[in-house]
């Protein structure tokens, strides 16, 4: 759970206690500067388990399961999702202004992505 605190005079604080995570990050990464409307993405993973957290902006993150249930959730500034491996993920960017922190079970291994959405539905 992440937490958020909010004293305006002294501005925001968010929390992560990796206590709380279903595995311990072994990668992060964060995006920015991405155009109004733009979606990324668009792929899973077969063993990689994922956090993403939006630290700033709102983000649309629309996921696709291997029984083809698909959820959108909407995602402010503060708040996260957890995106478990055989996911199809995409992400909208809704303001323009969004940073989206992405905690990784995983070091990167390009063989770990799914490109291709019937791989796994």
């Amino acid at each position: 759970m992440l937490n958020h605190h909010n004293q305006k005079s002294r501005g925001s604080l968010s929390v992560l206690e990796y206590k709380d995570l279903k595995f311990t990050p072994k990668r992060m990464y964060y995006i920015t500067n991405v155009p109004q409307g733009e979606i990324r993405g668009k792929h899973g993973h077969k063993k990689e388990e994922q956090y993403l957290i939006c630290i700033e902006g709102q983000l649309e993150v629309k996921t696709i399961d291997k029984n083809k249930k698909t959820k959108t959730t909407i995602l402010n500034t503060g708040e996260m999702i957890y995106i478990d491996k055989m996911i199809w993920g995409e992400q909208k960017y809704i303001t323009g202004n969004e940073i989206l922190l992405v905690l990784c079970s995983t070091n990167y291994d390009p063989n770990d992505y799914i490109y291709d959405l019937n791989e796994i539905i």
